[in-house]
């Protein structure tokens, strides 16, 4: 097959996976349209005051719990989370957080469960992963959603107890290009049986429930199995850069049987159901990512005020300054995000999926950066190590594991690479829909004089909105005070993106697709927006009781944003692009070989991919 083929075979069961229709109104998808739809986020939806009640109450148990019993520097120094912390966060609920009351879970909102993620993110980031894998993507999602009645009463009870889950998809040759899936489900009988590898396994080697993905025949299949199925074998426990708690490895499935009522959705929805559970799965990532910078700005308030060089302290020198500016307003701003995204889910009146990727997408790449400064603000204290710290008679901040840690986030879940490529499939939707034929280069040519025909009346339509609207009354928003020029901003702007997009579209056409670098910035500049309408929103809300200082904070946000913005614009249009891409082959060729001349390779020999072969099961279960 060729790399055309393939290509082309990986695309279409992307395709097939993706949920088409759109039921419901989305702020993300309008924003790129050009549509400004405030109206869809503000005001933000609120939760019943008893819910508030209940989920206020859980986060301080947890805050106690951690505060009492969990020693995260001896979690990195051991590369485990003791079974008793476990234990003791399942008795708190909080293995069930999300799950209704019916089922044994405390049926709380995702806005709370994403604000105890925030809090054990900011204290144990290995332990919000154990957390937020067994409740995102492992069993308990995909059965709240896709699960018969049956397999919600037999599975999601010993989840909400404590039973810990993981969800099995990436294989040693298959990353996120699931048409490459070689894991097979046989129909035998009442039973399925399942062969082969899944790596990179979260919880995998403590999971007592597995979500498998496997193909059945030429589709992708979802099955809930019992982590202690003959036949599986948990190959080895991986190490990684950070998170080193996090029981993580290689599971090896060797004509495993599982019973066919185990199968979540029909045989086929595999993928899919992978798919829409990451819709809302994907909120742990930027609460996590929250709890991070605003942990960042706590540090580094309290050393760029301890630290004094020149006669002042560090804080107060303009090129450290810009730095703590940047995290604080970074803080507030993530929190926003995720405070906004979560209530959007929980309200259920809006189609999130673009909202979620983005601020997965975003809240990754920006926490990264402020641990990053928060680092060099620390100086040689940032790379020491805590444990380094202490034993010479200093506050052990941990801020170099912090780094480690968080550089995951970028990958996992959808690396930043593959999110911006799916958020941009979601957000031309319309265009493709309208013009979809017309601009792919192996359509016939009645097909594309239906598309012209489709496409010249979507344009007609939709190009004079684009020319003028509410961010050009210099009196629009004003509710928001000091913040209404950023809002007008941010519709001027979408409309601006809008046009982009379609100027690209006509330029490219059918290449479009593989303009990657382009397209990444259309998305990186609706991220952008999108961040700073949340600040604003929560600004506006938090100044009820908090007065001016979240406008500061807002404000600045939104100075630094569109600063960023229209470093993008410049980029869409002004860049290396091409000769980037030339280059980069011209690597690949070997051309520059004498580039690498002079230097040795530490790495340890052995196949670019592969699997770990014999030893036994490393699998353990908590006790």
């Amino acid at each position: 097959m060729t790399e055309h083929a393939k290509y082309a075979e990986s695309r279409a069961v992307g395709e097939q996976a993706r949920e088409k229709e759109w039921r419901l109104p989305s702020f993300g998808k309008q924003l790129f349209l050009g549509d400004f739809r405030l109206d869809l986020v503000y005001p933000a939806p609120t939760l019943p005051d008893e819910d508030t009640k209940r989920g206020e109450e859980f986060v301080r148990a947890v805050r106690r719990y951690l505060d009492a019993h969990v020693d995260p520097a001896l979690i990195e120094r051991t590369g485990q989370i003791p079974d008793e912390v476990v234990k003791g966060l399942a008795a708190l609920g909080a293995f069930g957080i999300t799950i209704g009351e019916e089922y044994g879970g405390l049926g709380l909102p995702y806005l709370y469960y994403c604000r105890a993620l925030m809090l054990v993110g900011s204290y144990c980031p290995a332990l919000a992963t154990l957390l937020s894998a067994h409740q995102s993507i492992g069993v308990p999602q995909p059965l709240k959603l896709f699960g018969t009645e049956e397999q919600k009463r037999e599975f999601l009870p010993r989840c909400a107890a404590g039973e810990i889950s993981a969800f099995l998809l990436t294989e040693p040759d298959v990353g996120s290009d699931p048409a490459r899936l070689s894991t097979t489900a046989v129909r035998d009988g009442d039973d399925y049986v399942i062969d082969g590898v899944k790596l990179w396994t979260t919880n995998g080697v403590v999971a007592d429930l597995l979500v498998v993905m496997a193909r059945t025949g030429k589709k992708i299949s979802a099955f809930v199995v019992e982590g202690d199925s003959p036949g599986i074998t948990v190959k080895r426990r991986n190490g990684f850069m950070g998170l080193r708690g996090i029981e993580n490895g290689v599971t090896e499935f060797s004509q495993v049987r599982v019973p066919a009522k185990n199968m979540i959705g029909k045989e086929g929805e595999g993928l899919r159901i992978a798919l829409t559970t990451l819709n809302t799965g994907r909120l742990s990532l930027p609460a996590v990512c929250a709890g991070n910078a605003k942990w960042a700005l706590k540090v580094a308030r309290e050393w760029a005020n301890a630290r004094v060089q020149w006669g002042h302290k560090i804080g107060r020198h303009e090129a450290v300054a810009t730095k703590i500016a940047f995290i604080a307003a970074t803080a507030y701003a993530l929190e926003a995000v995720m405070e906004l995204t979560s209530r959007l889910a929980d309200d259920k009146r809006n189609d999130i999926r673009i909202e979620a990727a983005l601020a997965k997408l975003y809240a990754t790449e920006l926490s990264y950066r402020a641990l990053d400064e928060l680092v060099q603000i620390r100086g040689g204290r940032g790379y020491e190590t805590a444990e380094s710290l202490a034993a010479r008679g200093e506050r052990g901040v941990p801020a170099e594991q912090m780094l480690r840690d968080s550089r995951i986030n970028r990958i996992f879940e959808g690396s930043s690479e593959i999110m911006r490529l799916m958020i941009t499939r979601e957000a031309v939707d319309a265009h493709l829909s309208a013009a979809g034929e017309l601009i792919n280069p192996e359509a016939s040519r009645h097909e594309r004089t239906q598309a012209l025909k489709r496409a010249s009346r979507f344009y007609a339509k939709w190009l004079p909105t684009l020319v003028a609207g509410t961010g050009n009354l210099p009196t629009a928003y004003a509710e928001f005070g000091p913040l209404a020029a950023h809002l007008r901003f941010v519709e001027r702007t979408s409309r601006k993106l809008a046009r982009s997009t379609f100027y690209g579209m006509s330029r490219w056409q059918g290449r479009l697709e593989h303009k990657q670098s382009f397209l990444g910035r259309i998305v990186d500049i609706g991220a952008e927006l999108f961040a700073m309408t949340a600040a604003c929103v929560k600004a506006e809300e938090d100044s009820k009781d908090l007065g001016r200082r979240p406008y500061e904070l807002a404000d600045t946000f939104c100075h630094q944003a569109r600063l960023r913005v229209d470093a993008l614009f410049d980029r869409l249009w002004d860049n290396s692009d091409a000769q980037d891409a030339r280059l980069a082959g011209y690597v690949l060729e070997g051309r520059y070989g004498f580039v690498e001349e002079g230097i040795l390779d530490p790495s340890i020999e052995g196949p670019w991919i592969g699997a770990p072969e014999g030893g036994e099961s490393v699998r353990r279960k908590i006790l």
